[in-house]
């Protein structure tokens, strides 16, 4: 299933999720003209290694990718869900939730396997925790994906709370199985704390007032 876009547009411009998004591509291309060798100690250097913790890289991992299809997933998903999740929350909250969420899902990654050499990289964290608050604001939304089965290629739209309860399944499952397997490739234990951390932040960063309709035909006068 790869998703394209959900059924909820914005009511607002969504200045962060835009800058976010602009942001990472910036430092993806920037990494790309210092060739393989400096592009390598970038996200060695910037990347958060859980055996050798820092606070800068706690931050600084969140905007580095591995690849282009690393970095397009992710900012595909930034896009579908950061603008509503925006909408809801305000660009201040917004941002300030988005830096948390990845802090935590860096933590969980950290203690999931505090040992590990392999620097986490990547926004997914700070996504995933804008899922979880997006399950929680919109759990009726719809999501239109495009599904590939053998030569069979068409666009459905299923419900959010299905598409995301499914995604948060396969994360946890993925997770066990790469700690049996010693596998470290997808930081999983990332996307589950994102996520949670989502869960529960979304009761303090919402803003209530913008979840009734009149809000906004009163705040454009």
């Amino acid at each position: 299933m790869f998703p394209l876009r959900d059924v909820i547009p914005s009511r607002t411009t969504p200045y962060v999720t835009l800058s976010l998004i602009a942001v990472n591509l910036i430092v993806y291309v920037w990494g790309l003209t210092l060739g393989s060798d400096g592009n390598e100690e970038l996200l060695a250097t910037y990347g958060l290694v859980p055996s050798q913790f820092s606070w800068l890289t706690l931050v600084t991992s969140m905007f580095l990718h591995g690849g282009l299809d690393h970095i397009g997933a992710n900012l595909l998903s930034l896009w579908i869900f950061g603008d509503n999740v925006e909408d809801r929350f305000g660009h201040g909250r917004f941002l300030l939730f988005y830096l948390l969420a990845g802090a935590a899902a860096a933590m969980a990654q950290v203690q999931a396997d505090p040992g590990s050499m392999v620097p986490i990289i990547g926004a997914s964290g700070a996504i995933s925790g804008v899922m979880g608050a997006y399950l929680v604001m919109f759990p009726h939304s719809r999501i239109l994906i495009l599904v590939f089965l053998l030569f069979y290629i068409d666009v459905v739209e299923i419900p959010a709370l299905i598409y995301l309860g499914v995604w948060f399944l396969y994360q946890i499952l993925s997770g066990f199985g790469t700690s049996a397997s010693g596998g470290e490739m997808i930081a999983f234990w990332a996307h589950v704390g994102g996520f949670v951390s989502g869960l529960v932040m979304v009761f303090v960063f919402r803003r209530k007032e913008r979840e009734e309709p009149d809000w906004w035909s009163k705040t454009a006068r």
